[in-house]
């Protein structure tokens, strides 16, 4: 299957021919995982020079927390806690690839114009109408998520008839309205966590190759989650060594980009993914 592997931040070409590692910026105090939690902006930038140092392609600013129960908080504070954080982080990085985590659209449209590279939206444009137009307006990429229901309310009970078909159909219905408003570089997330149960989480995992026929770069962010923390019975402070096995059946399946915590770890992980398919490759190519 082909699949667009280039991607246009800000008239860059970034290929995604060797999958690329997003590393997460919580500006937050309650995201699940404590160890990602950032408030000072001398942290902050401490740790995007960390992340860029050790492989990140992107980085992923976010200062709304998106786990199980929290509420989605208003544009307008969401864009007061955001600019002086975004406006540093740009400042002090200009070549590094921005990615902002919001569902916002006028959250979006002020990164935006000051040189954000790509929006991530956990609600994959179902929250706020006007996303993609403003998304469509900068060219930019995009990432759809899928999640059932809201933050404060997706893990009550979710039910699926398929989970892997029902996020399918999501996805054929976001796309064609992204393509309407002149996205052109999609990001495919089947939401991981996000309104999924434990069996759900690990089904939307080994059919995850499934989506590779919309042809768009799929992304993955599995790192430190109740999925991995529930299977080997650890806390989101353990569950390092369970993402890193999680990452690399997401890589066999076919990811593009992990959205990690962890970004050395999640690097390495790729070397060895890409190490194990040149092997494979060289081996048929000498026995043809």
């Amino acid at each position: 299957m082909i699949t667009y592997t280039t991607l246009n931040c800000n008239g860059r070409l970034v290929s995604l021919d060797t999958p690329a590692v997003m590393g997460i910026i919580n500006i937050t105090t309650d995201s699940f995982y404590s160890g990602s939690r950032l408030q000072q902006e001398e942290d902050v930038l401490e740790k995007v020079r960390q992340m860029k140092e050790e492989g990140a392609v992107f980085i992923d600013i976010g200062v709304m927390s998106s786990r199980p129960g929290a509420r989605i908080i208003s544009p307008e504070e969401e864009w007061e806690r955001m600019k002086p954080y975004f406006r540093s982080v740009r400042s002090h990085f200009p070549d590094l690839l921005i990615s902002v985590d919001t569902l916002h659209s006028g959250t979006a449209q002020r990164v935006l114009d000051l040189g954000a590279d790509m929006i991530n939206d956990v609600s994959g444009g179902m929250y706020d109408s006007e996303m993609m137009r403003v998304v469509g307006g900068y060219k930019a990429p995009y990432v759809i998520m899928h999640m059932q229901g809201l933050p404060e309310n997706m893990q009550h009970d979710p039910q699926y008839e398929d989970v892997v078909t029902d996020v399918f159909d999501f996805f054929t219905e976001q796309i064609e309205k992204a393509v309407a408003h002149q996205i052109t570089d999609v990001i495919l997330d089947p939401g991981f966590g996000f309104g999924k149960t434990l069996k759900h989480n690990y089904r939307l995992l080994r059919y995850l190759d499934a989506y590779e026929i919309f042809r768009y770069p799929i992304m993955v962010g599995i790192s430190r989650k109740g999925m991995i923390q529930k299977s080997i019975e650890v806390s989101a402070e353990e569950a390092l060594n369970g993402t890193t096995a999680a990452h690399m059946l997401a890589l066999i399946k076919g990811a593009r980009i992990l959205r990690v915590h962890d970004v050395k770890e999640a690097v390495e992980c790729v070397r060895i993914w890409e190490k194990f398919n040149h092997e494979e490759e060289t081996f048929f190519m000498g026995n043809s």
